[in-house]
Order: C-alpha cells, then structure tokens, then sequence
C-alpha cells in the first residue's frame, strides 16, 4: 500500500472553528500513524469572501494545536493556470460547455419546475448551442457560466465509514464548474488539486456529501484515479441540535484567547468522533497516533460537550510545568515585573520562586489560564470582607477570635525559615484537634477574603511571617468592632 497522503483544505472564509479544527486533526493523525504525508492547502477561489486576516487565524490555530503541514502551503489563488488548463481539456472533449442563460431565466424556470412539483435542475438549453454560436455569443461579449455535463443515470459510490450510496444524477442537471476559464469553483478546483498533490484520501465533513458525486465525474472525465473519500458524521449540540455559539462552540483561536490549552482542545476533539483502546479519555497526541485507525471512527454525530472540554482543560492545567504557565499569563492588572521579582499592587514584592508557588496553589482551582490569577488574586490586591465571613457554621465571634490569637501566637514565634506549610500546617493540626473548621476557616478568609481558596498553611507561607500576621491581626480588629 502507497504511503497515504492527505490534505485539510479550509477556505478563509471565517476563522477555523470545532468542526474543521477535527477534520483536521484526523487528516493529521491518519497520516502521522502510516508515517503518510500532511498537506495544508488553502481554498481560497472565492475572491469576494476570502480573507488574509482568516487565513491567518486558520494558520495560527494549526500551528497553535500542533497540526503543522508536512510541505509548503498550497492556495488556489496561484494556480489559476492548472485550472485553466483542466478547463480547457474538458470544454476541447465536450466534457463542459459554454452556459449563456441569464439569472432571470434560469430563476424563471426553476419556479415553473417547483410549480410542477419538480425538483429545480438546469434545463440543458445551452448544451445543445453549436460551436459556430457560442463563438458568435463569445464575440459578442455575452456573460457566460462554464458547466459540466451530467450523465442521465443512477449510479452507486463508496464512502469507507457508510459503505455504497446510491445517487441519481438524472435529478442534478449539468452544474457550474466554473464562471469563466479564470475563475474556477470549488467542485472544480479540489479535485484538481487532490490529483496533482497525489491525495489518496480525502477526510472531510459529511456536508460534502453531495459534492463527491459531482467530483468523482470530474475525475471519471479526466481519466483520473479518485482517492478514498472518509466523510465525517456532524458534530451536533448536546440536545442534538445544530452546533451553535449558544452550545459553547467558539473559535479555535477564542478557545485559545479564554485561556485553554491545545492539548485539552486536542484530547477532546478526538473524542468527537473516535476513541482510543479502552475506557480512558485522557490521551496524548503521541498516543493518538499510535492508536489511530480509520476503521475506528464513528459513524453516527457526536454531541458536544462543554463541561467535557472543561475537565479536560483543568487535567492538563494541572499537569502544566508553572514555568509554562508563567509564560501564558497576563500580570499586568496585579502590579508590574522588576527584572524577576514582581510588584504586586499591594505593596509585597514577590520573587519568581514565589510567584510559581502562586501559579501553582492557583491552577488547582482554575478551569482555564485565564482564570489562575483570579483565583488566588489576593496575593497581589488590598482585599476586604465582611466579618461575618470569619464564622465557622455554629461558632461564636468569640470562639473564631480565640483561635485566631492562638494562631497569631503560635505564627509568631517561628522564624522566617521556619514558616513553611508543613510547619504551619503542624500548628493548625495541634491547635484543631479533631475539629479543624473553626482554626482553619478563619484563617483562609483572614488571608484570602473568600470562602474557597487554597490551604490556609499553603497561603501563609506565601504571604510570609509579616503579611501573614498582618492580615489575622486584621480580622482580629474586624472581631473587636
């Protein structure tokens, strides 16, 4: 078997999103496990409606999840010369010919079909027009389409995931392929491009269904050897909907932008529509390569599952080095860096060791980067609270000020080597006894302001022995009013 060869080619008609973002990243994985080749190739004949700034995002976000061609780019706006060429061939072989209805009439008679109960086709007018007039007509500078002849029979062809699906081309009529030799349409243009590049499969959506029988006549036309056409079942909303922004679908790179990370946007795509050995679903890309099988896909819609993406993106937060972290977050609404020490807005200067100790007591919280700083953001803010917060349910204000005096005592003895979490964590432990929520809850809001944070110990020792005392002797005030 030839070593596979496979394309994703998205048009730049608007930035890459969920459904395209998978028929990408199974392209990738297909070759990658037959050590085939990837090929990234850009549809953008469409002049009115492609767009530089899309093509940029769609790069951005395959460069971005990984998925990186493995030869140099292709677009369909330079090789208007093959197409033209391919054009030619098929108006010289009388497989196409010239199309001088206006849009009048074509609009004319697709309402007397519809009137009729017919399905609307193109009637096959011009096909009967003589070389000798459509020169004449082409003199005359009469706007023409260029159209392909359609055969008028059934025929039957074959998808690897649905196996053979009948069609019926006497109900399609002959279609545009192009609206003059310079300006080809997509039905053209793509299988142009899979010959030449020499794709053997072709991976896309199941909206393209349609197209392949028009394509497959193309490539019969030109005595041309198909690919293998895999067309991927929709991705549909939870409740089996259409898959809208209302569901949570976004952009690849506003996914990006909310902070989540690719390989969480990875890990859960794969599992639209495959998956792996086993019951897991954390798996890497490394793995999916290796595990990787067409034959595997599935062959009904997926549903898409927001809450999924989400626990997939707070595991690989998790297992993200801080270092990494560090790189991806914005500190500028905390205070400012001073070569490696931080300024935080509330006066406490940081060092980088501490600042990661911060990332990493604020990425056990966060569901996406975005969020790691908003939630451990006391650490660089003046915060305050209401004192009735310090309560732990059935306590007394009394009870809560005794303890933390015990604590404020006991805190202060120690050194500043000395106050680490494990040393911390040994007072609160003997201080509590068995009943810890009355000695910690005080203190994670007297040094967090909020009722969810980190271990008390854990903030304290990043807070250090003067800000950490600082801040129980301000609840103990808040307690004496």
């Amino acid at each position: 078997m030839l070593k596979p060869r496979v394309r994703f080619a998205p048009s730049p008609t608007g930035k890459l999103h969920l459904g395209s973002a998978r028929t990408a990243l199974f392209n990738f994985l297909f070759a990658r496990s037959q050590k085939g080749v990837f090929l990234l190739r850009i549809d953008d004949t469409d002049k009115i409606r492609s767009k530089k700034e899309y093509e940029e995002d769609i790069l951005d976000s395959l460069n971005w999840l990984g998925l990186y061609s493995d030869e140099e780019i292709v677009r369909q706006s330079e090789r208007l010369d093959l197409y033209e060429k391919i054009i030619k061939a098929l108006l010289d072989k009388g497989y196409a010919y010239y199309c001088f209805c206006s849009k009048e009439e074509l609009e004319a008679r697709r309402q007397e079909q519809l009137t009729r109960g017919e399905v609307p086709r193109y009637s096959g007018k011009c096909r009967q027009l003589t070389s000798q007039e459509v020169n004449q007509k082409l003199a005359k500078g009469e706007k023409y389409v260029i159209r392909l002849k359609v055969p008028e029979k059934k025929i039957t062809y074959k998808d690897f995931l649905r196996g053979e699906i009948p069609y019926d081309f006497r109900l399609l009529g002959d279609f545009v392929i192009a609206k003059n030799e310079r300006e080809p349409l997509y039905l053209l243009t793509s299988p142009i491009d899979d010959h030449y590049q020499g794709i053997t499969h072709v991976i896309r959506g199941e909206d393209h269904l349609p197209n392949t029988p028009k394509q497959l006549l193309i490539f019969k036309y030109l005595e041309w050897e198909p690919p293998i056409f895999v067309h991927l079942p929709l991705i549909l909303g939870p409740d089996g909907s259409k898959l809208s922004k209302r569901h949570g679908a976004k952009s690849i790179s506003e996914y990006r932008e909310a902070g989540f990370l690719p390989e969480a946007l990875i890990n859960f795509l794969a599992l639209l529509g495959w998956h792996p050995e086993g019951d897991r679903e954390i798996i890497t890309l490394e793995e999916m390569i290796r595990e990787f099988k067409l034959e595997k896909l599935n062959k009904t819609p997926a549903r898409f599952n927001f809450s999924k993406l989400i626990f997939f993106n707070r595991y690989y937060l998790k297992q993200k080095p801080n270092n990494d972290l560090l790189q991806l977050l914005d500190f500028s609404n905390y205070g400012n860096w001073q070569n490696d020490n931080f300024l935080a807005l509330n006066g406490l200067n940081y060092s980088r060791e501490k600042i990661l100790k911060i990332i990493n007591l604020g990425k056990e919280r966060a569901s996406v980067v975005n969020e790691i700083l908003l939630t451990v953001d006391f650490f660089f803010k003046d915060f305050d609270y209401d004192k009735n917060l310090l309560l732990w349910k059935n306590s007394s204000f009394e009870e809560i000020k005794i303890n933390l005096q015990a604590i404020e005592n006991e805190f202060r003895k120690l050194k500043e080597e000395e106050f680490k979490s494990e040393k911390l964590k040994q007072i609160l432990d003997n201080l509590a006894g068995e009943n810890k929520g009355p000695v910690f809850w005080p203190l994670r809001v007297a040094l967090s302001g909020k009722e969810a944070s980190p271990p008390p110990f854990e903030l304290a020792e990043v807070f250090g022995k003067e800000k950490t005392l600082e801040l129980i002797n301000k609840a103990l005030k808040k307690l004496g009013d």
